[in-house]
């Protein structure tokens, strides 16, 4: 794989890495901070090495100047009375100061005389041979169109061919005035002074910071490295471990070393292990013993319920010929009986399903087919509560694979809830499939559900109203073996309900028992509940 190919890899992986990643979030935040800093501080020096540097090169070119130009005035001055010539005196004052400069690195500009104030028109300026003019600034000049004492700026000298010892380039210039005594007029020296070693000096300065910054940020980050590593490399093993916890490896422990805080806090985590684990094993046993006590009284209760069956039935027999109140009696043991036999049934294979015992017996099934076998089951029940169980045939077979067995029992338990909670209404029973997934939805308009009653329906025992009394003879177990028979299947048991508006609970079966559902082909809220919101 090519550095392009693994680059949008990168890209998609690095957000994670960063936000699950405390170690690479402490060092990139260090290593931005003291970039920061060092940024800051080294400005802050670069600024004060450029200022010292210009500051001490002015002093001392100016010091120059002004001695230049002071031993002009000397010569000036020493000059015979008789020695009028003004051009000879121009010669002799600046011609000095640029043979000097050649040597010492500067140049010079004679500018054209002042007289009474006022820059004269005619004598043209002297300068040192290859200088422009231009190099003096007009601010500078402007200044000097009158009598004053020596200034300086700041300037870009520029040259038209090469001179010794002055290169081109930012400079200062320094303004001084002398006085010729041939026509006792104002003349103004400039000198020019380039700045050029300073410039090489601060740019070896920035250089060196520079070269220096990057492996101070390095040895920053590679210090923070070290240092979170010592306190994230504890807590990524405590999450491992606490991830093996979490997926049942109980025995697993931190590795305790020292007797800091991390030691400590790593000592406080093995005693909760060891705790939960002492705990979990507690509940697991009791949880073995609590199925193994049902399923045992449940086995153990068969024997005399078939006894006290036996006498019941015989007794029941024998009703026509017993007084009505004894009849009586004998119709209600015969009735609770039959409700006793469900329970131990139910008890027997809420055990199988607490054992992992429970197997499924597939087949193609047809949800139609069992729709119709329901509906003829509890016919009985539904005219005892004169209520109407409908069928709407989807006109095409409904087939998934499934246990039959484990399917009509979960579509008899919804049905005889509806019937138990409609309320005298109809009972509706949808019926879907599609490629993926086959659907029976069982419709009531009776009490409906509350709020947060949709989950807990599924619970062992529960009832939405305790005060109500059962009239089909239910368990309380029908919907929680329901819900353990569509799990079986990996299939979905949902519940919707509105309070006054009834309930509708959804069966969902993959078409194929290997096949992961998706969606259901009916809608868990009903299509009229819909359109009333």
């Amino acid at each position: 794989m090519s550095g392009l190919d693994r680059l949008p890899q990168f890209l998609r992986h690095g957000p994670t890495f960063w936000r699950r990643s405390v170690q690479a979030r402490v060092v990139l935040s260090t290593m931005v901070l003291s970039a920061l800093v060092v940024g800051i501080v080294g400005a802050f020096l670069i600024h004060q090495t450029r200022d010292g540097l210009l500051e001490n090169r002015v002093d001392a070119v100016v010091q120059e100047a002004e001695g230049e130009t002071e031993t002009a005035r000397q010569q000036l001055a020493a000059a015979a009375p008789l020695e009028v010539d003004e051009s000879a005196q121009q010669q002799a004052l600046v011609e000095p100061i640029i043979a000097r400069g050649s040597s010492r690195g500067f140049a010079v500009v004679l500018s054209p005389p002042i007289a009474d104030g006022v820059r004269l028109a005619d004598g043209g300026a002297k300068f040192t041979e290859g200088l422009d003019l231009a190099s003096v600034p007009e601010s500078l000049q402007a200044r000097f169109d009158s009598v004053s004492s020596t200034a300086w700026t700041y300037t870009d000298i520029r040259t038209s061919e090469e001179i010794t010892g002055l290169p081109a380039g930012p400079g200062v210039v320094v303004g001084s005035q002398v006085r010729l005594p041939a026509d006792n007029n104002t003349y103004t020296l400039y000198y020019l002074y380039s700045l050029d070693e300073q410039q090489r000096t601060l740019a070896l300065v920035s250089r060196a910071m520079l070269v220096a910054g990057v492996p101070l940020l390095l040895l920053v980050a590679g210090l923070t490295w070290l240092v979170t590593r010592q306190v994230v490399t504890p807590i990524r093993m405590a999450r491992r471990v606490a991830e093996r916890l979490a997926a049942g490896q109980l025995q697993e422990r931190l590795r305790v070393r020292g007797e800091d805080d991390l030691a400590r806090l790593a000592t406080s985590f093995n005693q909760m292990a060891s705790n939960l684990q002492k705990q979990i094993r507690q509940l697991e046993e009791l949880s073995r013993l609590q199925r193994r006590f049902v399923s045992d009284v449940s086995h153990e209760l068969r024997t005399p319920i078939t006894t006290v069956r036996m006498a019941s039935d015989v007794i029941h027999d024998a009703r026509p010929f017993l007084d009505p109140v004894t009849g009586r009696a004998a119709e209600l043991l015969q009735k609770e009986l039959d409700r006793f036999e469900t329970l131990l049934a139910d008890l027997l294979e809420i055990s199988r399903f607490d054992a992992g015992a429970a197997v499924l017996e597939a087949e193609d099934v047809d949800l139609v087919d069992v729709a119709r076998r329901v509906v003829d089951m509890t016919s009985v029940l539904a005219a005892q509560r004169d209520i109407r169980v409908v069928v709407h045939d989807p006109g095409v077979p409904c087939v998934a694979e499934a246990d039959v067995r484990r399917v009509e029992r979960i579509v008899r338990n919804l049905v005889t809830n509806a019937i138990d909670h409609a309320e005298s209404r109809d009972v509706e029973i949808f019926i879907g499939a599609d490629l993926q997934s086959a659907a029976i939805a069982v419709r009531d308009h009776g009490i409906g559900l509350g709020p947060g009653e949709s989950a807990m329906v599924f619970n062992r025992f529960w009832r939405a109203d305790p005060a109500r009394a059962r009239t089909s003879g239910g368990t309380g177990l029908g919907l929680s073996i329901s819900l353990e028979d569509t799990h079986l299947h990996g299939g979905w048991l949902q519940a919707w309900g509105r309070p006054g508006e009834g309930a509708q609970f959804r069966l969902t079966l993959p078409r194929h028992l290997t096949t992961q559902l998706r969606h259901s082909p009916l809608p868990l809220v009903p299509d009229d509940a819909r359109e009333t919101a």
